[in-house]
C-alpha cells in the first residue's frame, strides 16, 4: 500500500523539521505545493514512470488562496483505498511562535498589515477546520528539533517503514579512501594473502582467503573486538536518530582481508539486528576475480 502523509500546521512550528525527517527515511518530500496539483501528485504515484511508494507533501499559508482547498482535496484522497494517509498538523503556542520569529528575524507569511502576534492568530483562524481533519496533532512548544525528528522517525518504524541503513564496505587504500564514511578501519596489519601466488587471484568472497584469514589468532580477536564495538555503538546511533552509517574496512589493495572481515560481518549483523544492510566491494574486482 502507497503512504500519502500531508505535512501542515501553523507557521514557524517545525513543519521544515518534519519534512527533513520524512525525507531521512526515504520519503519522496514535495514542499509547499498549491493543493490545486494534488490531482496531478496522486496520478504520479500510480504512474509506473515514478516509484512513488511514499509521498510526503508540506503544505501551509504560503498556498495563498489555494489553501483553502486543501479539505476538499483530502476528503477526495481518501476516497483511495489503496493509499495510508496520514494528516500531521504541527502545531506551537501563539507565544512560541512569536518568540521564534523574532529569533530568525523572518517575516510570518500573513504579516502585512498586520503585527507579528495579529499575523500568528489570523493563521490559527484559518487553519481552525484544518486542524480538526487531522490524524495526529504534535505540539511543539516545549520540542527542539532533534527530539521532533526523533518522534516522526520512531512513528515510521513502528510500522515498518524506515530502517536503519547500514553500509558495510571493503576498499584499498591505494585506490583512495571512501569519503562517504563513517567509521573506517584498518586491516593491513593482518597476514596478506597477496604474497602467496596461489591465493593471489582470489578475494575474500573465496574460502581459500576465507580461510587462510581466520587461521590467524589476531584476524579472529580483531574481529571479536569490531563485533563488539558494532554491536554496542549502532543502537545508540539508532537512539540518537541517525537514519545510516556507512562502515568502510581497508586492507592494502581491497582484494582480501577487507573483503573477508565484511562479509563475515555484513553475515552476523543481519542475524543481530533488523536493519536494511547493503554491501559493496569497492576494489575486489581491480585486481581479483570477484564473483
Amino acid at each position: 500500500m502507497k503512504q500519502l502523509v500531508i505535512v501542515t500546521g501553523m507557521s514557524g512550528a517545525g513543519k521544515s523539521v518534519v519534512i527533513e525527517a520524512l525525507e531521512d527515511i526515504d520519503f519522496f518530500c514535495i514542499d509547499n505545493l498549491p493543493p490545486t496539483l494534488f490531482p496531478k501528485v496522486i496520478d504520479m504515484m500510480y504512474s509506473p514512470e515514478y516509484e512513488m511508494e511514499h509521498l510526503a507533501l508540506g503544505i501551509d499559508v504560503r498556498s495563498r488562496d489555494s489553501f483553502g482547498q486543501l479539505i476538499e482535496e483530502i476528503k477526495k484522497i481518501r476516497q483511495h483505498d489503496d493509499i495510508d494517509f496520514k494528516l500531521f498538523f504541527i502545531d506551537a503556542s501563539d507565544e512560541k511562535l512569536v518568540s521564534r520569529y523574532k529569533e530568525t528575524r523572518r517575516a510570518h507569511p500573513l504579516q502585512a498589515n498586520m503585527s507579528l502576534l495579529e499575523s500568528v492568530r489570523e493563521e490559527r483562524k484559518n487553519t481552525e477546520e484544518l486542524r480538526a481533519w487531522a490524524s495526529e496533532i504534535i505540539d511543539t512548544t516545549n520540542v527542539q528539533p532533534k527530539v521532533l525528528r526523533e518522534r516522526i522517525r520512531l512513528h515510521f518504524i513502528k510500522e515498518g517503514i524506515s530502517k536503519f541503513q547500514v553500509s558495510l564496505k571493503s576498499f584499498g587504500f591505494k585506490h583512495g579512501i571512501p569519503i562517504d564514511s563513517d567509521i573506517m578501519f584498518d586491516v593491513r596489519f593482518l597476514p596478506n594473502p597477496h604474497y602467496i601466488d596461489e591465493l593471489r587471484p582470489y578475494t575474500g568472497m573465496d574460502k581459500e582467503i576465507q580461510d587462510y584469514v581466520w587461521q590467524w589468532d589476531e584476524s579472529k580477536e580483531f574481529y571479536n573486538k569490531l563485533y563488539d564495538l558494532l554491536t554496542f555503538s549502532m543502537p545508540h546511533f539508532v537512539k540518537e536518530g541517525k537514519s545510516q552509517l556507512v562502515i568502510s574496512i581497508g586492507c592494502t589493495g581491497g582484494q582480501h582481508r577487507s573483503v573477508t572481515m565484511v562479509e563475515r560481518l555484513a553475515k552476523d549483523l543481519e542475524e543481530r539486528f533488523d536493519y536494511n544492510l547493503h554491501v559493496t566491494h569497492r576494489d575486489a574486482s581491480i585486481e581479483g576475480k570477484l564473483r
